[in-house]
This record gives C-alpha cells, sequence and structure tokens, in this order.
C-alpha cells in the first residue's frame, strides 16, 4: 500500500559529505542500496552492524545516471532494504562523509511501524526511470566498489589524520 500520511520532516542540516553534519547520531539507518551489503560496510567501518530486513513503503530504489549506486526517492512502491541498528557516533560520520551531496539524510517510516534514517535524494537530483537492482549490483559491480569504498576511507583516514 503506498504511503499515504505526510513524509517524515525533512531535515533542516547542510548537504551530506560536509564535516559535523551530525551533531547526534540518529538511533538506526535504513539501507537500500551499496550499504545493504556487508563488504561494502566491512570496507567503510571495519564490520556489519546489527541489521534485519526493513521496507520503506511509497518510496522507489532508482538507478542514478552514471553511477553505480541508487537512491530513493518518492514513489508508488516498496523500498525494500536493512535497518542497521547500533552504529557508533564514529561509524555515522564515516557513512555521512561517504554519502554523496546529492543525498540528504530523512526519517522515513518503515512498513512495520518502526523507523528510520535514510539518505534519500534531494530534490535536485538527477534519478533515472528505471529501478536499481541489488542482484545486478552483485553481480556487475560488487568487487570494484568493495575496493572503490576501501581506497575513499584511507583517504578518508588520512585526511582526518590531517585535520
Amino acid at each position: 500500500m503506498p504511503h499515504t500520511e505526510p513524509r517524515s520532516p525533512r531535515p533542516t542540516s547542510p548537504t551530506s559529505g560536509r564535516p559535523d553534519r551530525l551533531s547526534v547520531a540518529p538511533e538506526a539507518l535504513f539501507v537500500y542500496g551499496s550499504l545493504q551489503f556487508p563488504e561494502v560496510l566491512f570496507a567503510l567501518i571495519d564490520r556489519v552492524p546489527d541489521h534485519e530486513p526493513a521496507a520503506a513503503e511509497g518510496w522507489r530504489v532508482a538507478t542514478l545516471p552514471g553511477r553505480v549506486y541508487p537512491g530513493l526517492v518518492p514513489g508508488d512502491t516498496t523500498a525494500q532494504g536493512y535497518l542497521l541498528t547500533g552504529l557508533t557516533s564514529d561509524e555515522w560520520r564515516v557513512l555521512d562523509a561517504f554519502e554523496d551531496p546529492v543525498y540528504e539524510l530523512v526519517r522515513v517510516d518503515l512498513g512495520d511501524g518502526r523507523h528510520g534514517w535514510t539518505y534519500a535524494c534531494n530534490d535536485g537530483a538527477d534519478v533515472g526511470p528505471d529501478d536499481w537492482s541489488a542482484d545486478d549490483f552483485e553481480a556487475q559491480h560488487l568487487p570494484a566498489y568493495v575496493e572503490r569504498c576501501a581506497a575513499w576511507r584511507r583517504r578518508y583516514e588520512t585526511s582526518e589524520q590531517v585535520s
């Protein structure tokens, strides 16, 4: 059933990826794209947090032209993913810095009555007409993407030591 209630309020924080965006770590993160793969999480934060299947009604996991990872946009479908819990403040900072500026952190209501925060596309995002496929991503892009994540993390840790 599509989401009929007003969506959770939009955040007033700056664009994702900027330092100090998170003053307090949110309680749970709904992941629907590359972050649902344990290999990606491990490359970024050295562990796979507690997670369980979750769904966000009234949202669509869409392709983003020129990118192998998706974006979450309002839609008439249900976005499938996982709810990650138990992330530390440091892990939230790493994930927030990792996320593309095309995203903003928003609160979403989940189909089972819970809620979580997620990185959804901002209003200016270039979104494709097709739904993103986790199976296609895994088959065609996952190993190279994990390597990109590991390289990004090394650069991030180096820059954090310099700061």
